[in-house]
């Protein structure tokens, strides 16, 4: 269990489109651009190694997109550089935060002071669980949903995984956009998050794109 005393009141930022971290869950991410780059050399160089995935949002007559309130902190866990000076680096979910500001400061990334208030549920030592979940049922939906968008799966690991791991997985790595894996983010409980879920499938399935949660 990670305890609130041990995250920092100030972390990096990595604004990235459709990218989604949640907590106990793992990230790969493929790191080349220069300020993101800096960004990690700076991050190993701290004790907790953290970075903060956060959708970027819109602002009205701003070039620099702001930052939705909500994000999920992730250790780096697994580093790698190649020939070539890109990182390949793994994020492990630690704990959503809260944006309480930017900080303005001479780091050519984003940084922000956070809270951690509020999600003592992420930072548990195990995963948690959904107690209505009725897996069957998600699973002749996720069958439907798969075989219509030519999508494989082995459904013996989705059969095997335990809730919190099925569901988060699945939230990671469908193909929603950014303001759906918000939603799913900012699900209060795994419950919610799987209602949240099942809405977004079952849209995509009657036929709609891009954005629901908009």
């Amino acid at each position: 269990m990670t305890r609130l005393t041990d995250l920092p009141g100030t972390i990096p930022v990595f604004p990235l489109p459709g990218a989604l971290l949640l907590p106990r869950a793992r990230l790969p991410l493929h790191i080349f651009e220069p300020r993101y780059l800096a960004m990690i050399d700076d991050a190993l160089k701290t004790p907790e190694r953290l970075i903060g995935m956060v959708q970027p949002a819109p602002v009205p007559g701003r070039t620099e997109k702001g930052l939705h309130r909500i994000g999920c902190a992730g250790r780096v866990t697994q580093f790698s550089e190649t020939e070539d000076g890109r990182y390949m680096i793994t994020l492990t979910g630690i704990s959503r935060f809260r944006v309480s500001q930017e900080v303005e400061g001479f780091t050519p990334y984003r940084r922000c002071e956070v809270s951690w208030q509020g999600f003592d549920r992420d930072r548990s030592a195990g995963p948690e669980a959904d107690e209505c979940f009725d897996r069957d049922r998600f699973l002749r939906l996720l069958d439907r949903y798969f075989t219509a968008r030519d999508l494989q799966a082995d459904w013996q690991t989705l059969k095997d995984a335990d809730d919190e791991l099925l569901v988060n997985s699945l939230s990671m790595l469908l193909d929603f956009g950014p303001e759906d894996k918000q939603a799913l983010l900012e699900a209060p409980s795994l419950g919610t998050r799987r209602e949240t879920l099942v809405t977004l499938i079952e849209y995509r399935m009657r036929g709609g794109e891009g954005d629901m949660m908009q």
